[in-house]
């Protein structure tokens, strides 16, 4: 769950994946006041901007792994741990969207 930092009119104004200083109330995902947040113009616009730097950077890596620049141990734990996560994730997605795309099916097809 995450925990919010909460301006002194009590709008939320930043969200954490951990505790951080000023940020020690953890609410529900679906809490009403971080949908708000997280869909309000420009925050919405900055979110989909943060998802896709973080897939760049996650693309990043699996290059310079794959070129041998780096090694997977050379991370900090964290960063290991937040990657296999995210790699599972990847790979659970990829499984149901092939059961659902796959492409091969005649459903479009008249007869």
């Amino acid at each position: 769950m995450p925990f919010v930092k909460r301006a002194a009119d009590g709008q939320i104004e930043a969200i954490f994946s951990d505790p951080a200083p000023g940020a020690e109330e953890e609410l529900h995902a679906d809490d009403p006041d971080i949908v708000g947040f997280l869909s309000g113009g420009d925050r919405a616009k900055w979110v989909q901007s943060d998802l896709a730097l973080a897939r760049v950077l996650e693309d990043l890596i699996d290059v310079l792994l794959t070129r041998h620049v780096i090694a997977f141990s050379d991370l900090p734990p964290a960063a290991q741990e937040k990657l296999i996560a995210r790699r599972g994730l990847r790979k659970e997605l990829d499984y149901v969207s092939s059961l659902f795309l796959s492409g091969d099916d005649d459903y479009g097809t008249s007869y």
